[in-house]
């Protein structure tokens, strides 16, 4: 439906894969937000409403998006090295790289990586995986930091012709079934989720100063 065209088997498997990878993820950012709405009794569109803000995110499910505007706009191979040595000497964080969980590889993205392979070289744009497996290289040498499931779901979802707008609405359907599953579970179990905050500002010298008065 996205392309008009009957897929290939590759194509079949590379979304199946993509979907299964993508389901659920323990209490990343926003599943922690679909259970968070769903504690408060909320009802469980509004739930998974809260999931998707989150998962919008750049930080979060909108990771792949900007791994692969960052691919476009380096063009091609060539133009790599140059690239990321210039965000490493801006301090800048290259998306798709780190997770908070793992240390190692993010199992994800074993599997990703070798359907982006697959996926490039049969569609014919295997520079897009060339250039993936390159920016990886140089971060894992240079910073110590594996890719994570979004990096290579990226030019994987790219070359079977999905746009990149609908990068992160994909990740929501797959997640789906988790979201409403933890939501579920919430309501089963339910205690308000609430923690507590600790003020650590200043504990003297606060005047209060009358609201005619302030400048």
């Amino acid at each position: 439906m996205l392309t008009g065209n009957e897929p290939t088997p590759t194509i079949i498997k590379a979304l199946d894969v993509a979907l299964i990878l993508h389901a659920d993820h323990e209490l990343n950012a926003s599943t922690f937000a679909g259970r968070v709405t769903a504690a408060t009794l909320s009802d469980i569109y509004s739930a998974v409403t809260s999931a998707i803000g989150a998962l919008k995110g750049p930080l979060h499910g909108g990771a792949n998006e900007a791994v692969m505007r960052m691919l476009l706009k380096i063009g091609d191979l060539a133009g790599v090295d140059a690239y990321v040595r210039d965000l490493f000497a801006q301090k800048k964080k290259i998306a798709g790289f780190g997770h908070r969980v793992y240390r190692t590889e993010d199992p994800r993205a074993t599997h990703l990586r070798r359907m982006s392979k697959e996926a490039c070289e049969r569609t014919g744009n295997a520079h897009w995986f060339e250039m993936s497996a390159r920016i990886e290289e140089i971060v894992n040498r240079e910073k110590k930091i594996n890719a994570n499931v979004d990096f290579y779901s990226a030019s994987t979802y790219y070359v079977l012709g999905m746009p990149i707008d609908l990068f992160t609405p994909f990740f929501a359907v797959s997640r789906m079934s988790g979201w409403t599953a933890h939501i579920l579970e919430q309501y089963a179990h339910n205690r308000l989720i609430r923690p507590r905050a600790e003020y650590l500002g200043p504990a003297v010298g606060q005047e209060w100063v009358d609201i005619a008065a302030r400048g």
